[in-house]
């Protein structure tokens, strides 16, 4: 259920790296607590974001959640399909539901991350 080759924070965000982009979404786990996902929020191209602070926001029926970026980059790109499909974010949150692409400004910051195996003894401890 949790790719083997993301990484994973606390917060419940993961980032998948690539050739120094850095594809960002929230979990499986996270998308589950959320409920029904009918908004998001994210900032434009060319916004420079850190590691743990802000990145946007995801409303659902029951609360307005903030995103925190697992990495920290220059925003390259944002997924337009949840402009109108918010709720993508419920089906595939680790596949076409991604919320940006950045380019890793600190590659280092990956190794402060949950692997795949330590996040998931991590939502199991938690729940």
């Amino acid at each position: 259920m949790y790719p083997e080759n993301f990484r994973y924070t606390k917060e419940h965000e993961w980032v998948s790296v690539e050739g120094g982009v850095g594809t960002i979404g929230i979990t499986h786990h996270a998308q589950g607590e959320l409920g029904d996902i009918v908004y998001v929020d994210l900032p434009r191209a060319g916004t420079v974001v850190a590691q743990g602070k802000t990145l946007g926001s995801v409303e659902s029926v029951k609360a307005v959640s903030d995103v925190y970026s697992p990495v920290s980059g220059e925003i390259l790109e944002v997924n337009e399909l949840l402009t109108n499909s918010p709720e993508k974010l419920n089906e595939d949150p680790h596949g076409a539901a991604w919320l940006v692409k950045l380019h890793l400004s600190a590659p280092d910051e990956l190794l402060h991350l949950l692997s795949s195996a330590d996040y998931q003894i991590y939502v199991g401890e938690k729940a």
